[in-house]
């Protein structure tokens, strides 16, 4: 199918506008965007900086993506956003693209759900399969890992890694990484418990579910070390990769600053 372009819609020529394209009413689009096969901009619409969008993305009403990073040090470097396939963006949305902190890139991959009103920050890396509902903050420089749920209204702190199928509450603030498979809540915010409705919903065996339900008893309720936790879980044969999983990402957090493992190295990795 052709490539359909509304009249009002403002779209560079040097730009990449792939087949079977919708660009609606007065949408923007920059001149080094790329836009893949299928995509869908229903109009009013920016897409701006070095960014790149997959195949099949709908974007909805006023989103903006690829805006500059709303970070001080940021001198107009050509930075990128890079947009895999089957993503929606409802109305409101904002994505900036990276800062020279990092790797220059903000990520995302395929098949998310981005409700609306949502702000994903700079540096910001972003899996596949993600639900994030509306009015949802994320700071510059945040990993979510895929099959995540974020609900209405949560605030994520700058260098937050959220593990794959956890669930966080409504208008949660999150200042520490939150585990895989866990379910966290709150002001200030905690490991509630498994996020047992995801793990069914994704397929998971009971057995499995079965290893991450006394895995949370023995660290989240007995508040039993990550060491001596593994050799509990070794002796009843209850590490399996989901378990392992686990206490490999609280391992990683607690040699962090703050409850954030990424955050160890920002002093040398990240210029403040």
């Amino acid at each position: 199918m052709a490539t359909m372009i509304a009249d009002t819609a403002c779209v560079d020529p040097r730009a990449e506008i792939a087949d079977d394209v919708e660009i609606g009413p007065y949408c923007v689009i920059g001149p080094d965007a790329k836009i893949g096969r299928g995509c869908r901009l229903v109009a009013h619409v920016c897409v701006l900086g070095h960014t790149t969008l997959g195949e099949g993305n709908v974007v909805h009403p006023n989103a903006v993506l690829g805006g500059e990073p709303q970070d001080f040090t940021y001198k107009g470097e050509p930075t990128r956003l890079e947009i895999g396939d089957g993503n929606v963006f409802r109305e409101g949305v904002t994505v900036h693209r990276g800062s020279c902190k990092e790797s220059g890139v903000t990520r995302i991959g395929s098949k998310n759900y981005f409700m609306a009103n949502v702000h994903i920050g700079h540096d910001c890396d972003l899996g596949d399969r993600i639900l994030i509902a509306n009015n949802t903050m994320l700071a510059g420089h945040i990993h979510v890992r895929s099959q995540a749920t974020l609900s209405a209204g949560v605030g994520l702190h700058q260098f937050v890694t959220v593990g794959a199928l956890s669930y966080i509450g409504a208008l949660t603030r999150i200042y520490h990484d939150v585990p895989p498979y866990m379910l966290v809540e709150g002001n200030p915010s905690k490991v509630r418990c498994i996020n047992i409705v995801g793990l069914k919903r994704n397929g998971i065996s009971a057995e499995a579910i079965s290893a991450l339900h006394e895995a949370h008893r023995l660290i989240y309720r007995g508040r039993m070390a990550v060491k001596q936790a593994r050799e509990v879980l070794a002796t009843h044969e209850r590490i399996g990769p989901e378990v392992r999983t686990l206490l490999e990402f609280i391992d990683e957090q607690q040699h962090g600053r703050h409850g954030r493992g990424r955050d160890r190295d920002r002093a040398t990795a990240v210029p403040a």
